[in-house]
């Protein structure tokens, strides 16, 4: 190859959409909601919500604050309310109620009080 490597038609290709899709990506999301985001934003809130949960026990773990257990057993706690946000939504046409979105936060509460500041 005489010190050059050969790079695959398929890697170049990966590269490109990668790259197209971040830069698209990244400005289409600083300015637009995406269709999902509109039609469900009740959804979009809960599940921000949990991911956010999720990270903040990652963080939590990282630091020594909470053993991997803890984190476990929470991590557990927020697969539940993301699964019974699931089905509230599969019962009306992936839509929640906002009687729907309450409970899920109310749920969500208490693990965030678990999890700590």
């Amino acid at each position: 190859m005489n010190g050059h490597q050969r790079i695959s038609r398929a890697a170049i290709v990966a590269a490109a959409i990668t790259l197209f899709a971040g830069a698209v990506g990244g400005t289409y999301a600083a300015d637009n909601d995406t269709a999902w985001q509109k039609s469900h934003p009740r959804r979009e809130q809960v599940n921000q919500r949990l991911a956010k949960q999720n990270q903040r026990i990652h963080d939590k773990v990282k630091s020594g604050e909470m053993s991997k257990t803890e984190a476990a057993a929470l991590h557990q706690e927020d697969r539940a309310i993301r699964k019974e946000e699931r089905t509230m939504a599969s019962h009306d046409g992936g839509h929640i109620t906002k009687a729907e979105q309450k409970a899920l936060n109310q749920q969500e509460n208490a693990v965030s009080k678990q999890i700590g500041k």
